[in-house]
């Protein structure tokens, strides 16, 4: 299949994929196309970028694939985003490549979407099957198709920019002789360490252990991806600790922040009675329950204080915990907004909270310090790196840490300000997306240097 399109929008049919019906590690052979690695010096690159779902609204992949894509257009490179749906919000000069899958996570009714033509597409029926059996098969299915994809497409790419699918897929390419550059932005052993202690049952855990299963895969692909850029020192160090690998394989690219969106709005008056967090209240690596547990202490002292959070509530651990601390018509959660409306959420805020147990990043964090928003932030993961000296910190999963540090803020209107003021500095000095970008190409560059070396080296 050629790619000489005009750079638009293409679907591929995901039921004609020539794939094994179950994943098993590739054989390196060292074979690869010397044609792929003729870029030197500065000419611009051809860039394939995968992900398996990538909307924005997925989380933290999603708004790294719109803005890294974004960014390296911007430098002169050529940009080819493949995904699965949901799919990304981009750039009109990105081309976005649809691959298909089942979205069974969109489906009402995921086990009666079964068809007697998945009995003639073995990865249909196998992410029929894993779903079904509570396992999580998206990344390995995407990356089954994609492979199949860029078999006909090697030599429109001079390389390729996981986003931390790292399926069997991308061995299959680079063996094919396409340059691969691995992302992680933090270990998902960090998510199912968390997920699997916070589950109430031996039944939930037990689920939560199946639906993880996929990380055996990206463990030792991982392992097999040289080079490996990763967002912060922290992931570095917990990539090394649980995914084996050693911390000089890995190249330290920091994230950027839309500091062109997020900023402040003189004409928006800041509140003396809001905190805002942007958390997932399902989701126990985001801390949003220790955040909850300090806003009710404070309550008993500072009545009047609101409490925004950006996200959804489910049911789950977040909304027991508010009915049982009586609270559940305090806390307002808002969901579905756009950006322009979080930025004027974050404007109005008093204080910006970062609650987590655990980031590989952190961009709400980073997007209220653009606002110029003073932060409190955990010592989960990254956040530290993000917040530097432009913001409290506090131990991560301490409710009374995380009270006494709001209240601290709250009473002292000056630190406010000049916290407000140091947070949006720090992110022009240290997070835009254009140094993000030129510093990937610098790890592209030597991906393919490593590729030719490789090929030089099998031919001799």
């Amino acid at each position: 299949m050629s790619q000489a399109l005009d750079r638009t929008d293409m679907t591929i049919d995901p039921t004609k994929a020539d794939v094994a019906p179950f994943p098993a590690p590739p054989v390196h052979t060292g074979d690869h196309d010397p044609q792929l690695v003729r870029i030197k010096g500065d000419e611009p690159l051809r860039i394939l970028l995968p992900s398996y779902r990538s909307n924005p609204t997925t989380g933290g992949q999603g708004v790294y694939m719109r803005h890294i894509s974004k960014a390296l257009v911007e430098l002169g490179h050529q940009v080819d985003v493949i995904s699965g749906p949901p799919y990304p919000d981009l750039d009109p000069r990105v081309k976005l490549i649809k691959l298909p899958s089942l979205d069974l996570y969109a489906d009402p009714h995921p086990i009666k979407s079964i068809r007697p033509w998945m009995l003639g597409s073995p990865i249909d029926l196998f992410e029929w099957w894993s779903h079904a059996t509570g396992g999580f098969s998206e990344p390995y299915t995407f990356g089954e198709r994609m492979a199949r994809y860029v078999r006909g497409t090697l030599n429109d790419y001079d390389v390729c920019h996981d986003n931390q699918t790292l399926c069997w897929g991308l061995l299959k390419m680079r063996d094919m002789g396409l340059p691969i550059v691995g992302t992680i932005h933090h270990p998902i052993t960090m998510d199912r360490r968390i997920d699997i202690e916070a589950a109430k049952t031996i039944q939930l855990k037990l689920l939560k252990m199946r639906w993880y299963s996929f990380l055996n895969m990206q463990i030792k692909v991982a392992r097999q991806l040289d080079p490996l850029i990763v967002v912060s020192e922290s992931t570095r160090r917990d990539v090394a600790r649980d995914f084996g690998i050693k911390p000089e394989r890995t190249h330290l690219v920091l994230h950027g922040i839309d500091h062109v969106q997020f900023k402040p709005l003189p004409h928006v008056k800041r509140r003396d009675d809001m905190l805002i967090a942007c958390a997932s209240a399902d989701v126990p690596l985001k801390g949003l329950i220790y955040l909850i547990r300090a806003y009710a202490e404070l309550l008993k002292t500072r009545p009047d204080l609101k409490l925004r959070v950006i996200g959804r509530l489910r049911e789950g651990n977040t909304s027991d915990e508010l009915r049982d601390l009586g609270i559940m018509d305090k806390v307002e959660f808002i969901g579905g907004v756009t950006d322009d409306r979080i930025t004027e959420l974050y404007n109005e805020a008093t204080i910006a909270i970062s609650p987590s147990v655990y980031e590989g990043f952190g961009f709400p964090c980073g997007e209220a310090m653009s606002c110029g928003t003073p932060v409190i932030a955990t010592t989960g993961g990254s956040l530290p790196e993000v917040v530097g000296d432009a913001g409290i910190i506090v131990p991560h999963s301490n409710p009374a840490a995380l009270a006494g540090a709001i209240a601290t803020m709250l009473d002292d209107k000056v630190l406010r300000e000049r916290y407000g003021a140091a947070a949006r500095q720090r992110i022009l000095d240290n997070f835009k997306w254009e140094r993000a970008a030129q510093q990937c190409v610098d790890v592209y560059r030597q991906a393919i240097l490593n590729a030719n070396n490789r090929s030089q080296r099998a031919r001799a």
